[in-house]
């Protein structure tokens, strides 16, 4: 989550370069009745992309997600889900997004992401095919009303996929309406005044023209706009074939310009992301434009031989587009590893002596999967700092846990003090990570499908726990503190009981996330629960025969009352926490809804167990 001073710039940008734009239509429409066309057929097709975003998004409740995940284990299916996804959604943007909000919660690594974005600009050149192709030769008007009356009729019903659908072809109908408007401006354009005598041949030309189409990529936010802008317009006659050629290279270029703007708010691995596509976008610009004879030779070849007419400039401009975009791929694949070191090695996150999260990002709001995993993640991320907090409190080691030493050995020495500031360490292992959840999950839960709402009200109530055991950690410690260096061997055995009880609590929890099979998780919280439950009662009779012994004095006894129910509070919450964590798993739903046991069935086993200890827990250590 970018701090605010991290997005002033793109605040700075839209601010200065709105008025121009504002200036120069308002200009453009008192001189041409034309440049009105041509202007609302952008607005027009700008629109219908929004619109096709925004029903896209109606169907990423999993689905794409889960698509997503299985299809990055290997570069070149990275790539082909950027083509793929981009040739549907005819949106580069929505797929970045998706890829940002992927990266940052951790469900692909870097090197997945760029070949998705890589994917993406080859996935792009579809839509010049189709407006070449197809758009110029046949009246998209006839189509594009009943696409937005059926559209917009859709819209209005209740039923979620319906109303995406009907975003996707209420779009669509807005696409085609754009290209009408667009090609009709152009086309009245011939009748007042002739563009072509602007043309400006040779590497001047090359090289003005290109900085048009990147001009024209940053102030519409849209590359495929540009590039239908620039096909309407070479179809009417109104531009060369030479400056198209460089035109659709700027273009190329400028969509970098508003990856990079729209990274300077993510995290930093959506930053490496953005200049990923910025070497590549420019890299593959600049070969272009070096090249450019080549190109065109090229392109004739492909044309004559897929039976292209030699006149026909418009779909050879598509033939040109795609023919940069792949070679651009050829060249910069094998370099991903290296530039993937590259970007780690210059791009670096900000050093800073709290932690702050590691997972969440703006981008995941829109994916309830993604979402959900995000939030798991950073929640797990939380438990991981709070774990060593928790376990310095009770002067215990993480390696000690981790081990396999018998924690039953630390009962009868003097335990020794680790020095931890509770209070310290909250404040800069937790605090930042802890809020951060709670407004993301603000942000998402209301926009959640029910389902994926309750698994993420479970992860809110994970955290609440985490920082309630923290808290019940450092009313535990003072007595701790000084009983366990007590030379009264019976209160320091008790106060060394819990210390074991905690590390023990702590490495089972640990085992069991490694097996990472939430199924078998549940069921062993619920043998956890029963056995805190019975170790709960066991205490109090342990303590009500060292004050009929005299073994400790009344104040020592209700010290340790006291802090049985600290003890408890931290075991109690860290199971809660461990289960939130378990329902929030797409698996545990399917496989095993209502196996967890209750409160209620916690204390009816307890029950039937209740004094039948064995020598272990006598001992003050959990049965194996």
């Amino acid at each position: 989550m970018g701090a605010p001073a991290c997005r002033r710039p793109d605040r700075m940008y839209r601010r200065l370069v709105l008025p121009v734009i504002i200036g120069l239509l308002a200009y453009g429409f008192w001189l041409s009745s034309t440049f009105k066309d041509i202007a609302a057929g952008v607005a027009i097709f700008l629109f219908g992309i929004l619109c096709m975003e925004e029903g896209f998004r109606a169907f990423t409740g999993g689905t794409l997600e889960r698509v997503l995940r299985a299809s990055t284990d290997k570069t070149w299916k990275s790539m082909a889900f950027g083509i793929l996804t981009t040739t549907i959604t005819q949106s580069s943007s929505l797929v970045s997004v998706i890829t940002i909000s992927f990266l940052s919660a951790g469900l692909i690594g870097l090197a997945e992401g760029i070949g998705i974005i890589f994917g993406a600009n080859l996935g792009t050149t579809t839509g010049a095919w189709i407006v070449a192709g197809f758009g110029l030769k046949v009246n998209l008007s006839a189509y594009a009303l009943p696409m937005l009356v059926f559209g917009v009729l859709m819209i209005f019903q209740q039923h979620h996929p319906l109303k995406g659908f009907g975003w996707i072809l209420s779009g669509l109908g807005f696409l085609f309406l754009g290209i009408h408007y667009m090609k009709e401006g152009f086309a009245g354009f011939a009748d007042h005044l002739d563009l072509t005598r602007y043309a400006v041949p040779g590497l001047a030309g090359l090289l003005l023209y290109s900085l048009f189409g990147m001009l024209a990529t940053v102030v519409m936010q849209s590359s495929h706009a540009t590039l239908v802008l620039i096909i309407t317009a070479l179809g009417a006659g109104q531009i060369t074939y030479e400056n198209a050629l460089a035109l659709a290279i700027g273009a190329n270029v400028g969509t970098t310009v508003t990856a990079v703007l729209g990274a300077l708010g993510a995290s930093v691995d959506g930053k490496r992301l953005a200049g990923a596509h910025l070497i590549f976008n420019v890299g593959t610009g600049l070969v272009a434009l070096f090249l450019i004879n080549g190109y065109e030779r090229a392109v004739d070849l492909v044309s004559e031989s897929v039976g292209i007419p030699a006149d026909d400039y418009t779909l050879k401009l598509a033939v040109f587009h795609t023919l940069f975009n792949s070679a651009g791929i050829i060249i910069f694949t094998p370099l991903i590893g290296r530039m993937v070191m590259l970007l780690t090695r210059v791009i670096k996150g900000e050093k800073s002596m709290r932690d702050v999260p590691r997972y969440l990002n703006d981008a995941s709001l829109g994916f309830p999967e993604v979402a959900l995993t995000a939030l798991r993640r950073e929640t797990q991320h939380l438990f991981n700092n709070a774990f060593s907090i928790i376990a310095h409190g009770v002067n215990l080691r993480r390696a000690e846990i981790s081990s396999q030493m018998n924690l039953a050995d630390l009962l009868e020495p003097r335990g020794e003090i680790i020095e931890v500031d509770i209070d310290q360490q909250y404040e800069l292992m937790v605090k930042d990570i802890y809020s951060a959840n709670m407004v993301f999950y603000t942000r998402s839960a209301a926009k959640m499908p029910e389902d994926k709402a309750k698994k993420m009200q479970g992860l809110w109530q994970a955290n609440l726990d985490i920082v309630a055991a923290i808290k019940a950690t450092k009313h535990l410690r003072k007595n701790l503190v000084r009983y366990t260096r007590s030379n009264n061997p019976y209160i320091r055995k008790e106060y060394n009981r819990f210390r074991v009880r905690i590390g023990e609590l702590l490495r089972d929890l640990t085992v069991l996330r490694e097996e990472n099979t939430d199924a078998v998780l549940l069921l062993s919280l619920d043998a956890i629960k029963v056995e805190i439950a019975d170790h709960y009662r066991f205490s109090h009779k342990v303590v009500d025969g060292l004050i009929r012994d005299g073994a400790i004095s009344a104040q020592m006894a209700t010290s340790l009352m006291n802090d049985s129910l600290y003890v408890n509070e931290i075991m109690v919450r860290l199971l809660s926490m461990a289960g939130g964590l378990a329902a929030s798993a797409t698996a545990v739903d399917e496989q095993m809804p209502d196996l967890s046991l209750s409160a209620d069935e916690v204390e009816q086993v307890v029950d039937q167990i209740h004094g039948k200890h064995s020598p272990a827990c006598e001992q003050g250590t959990r049965p194996r």
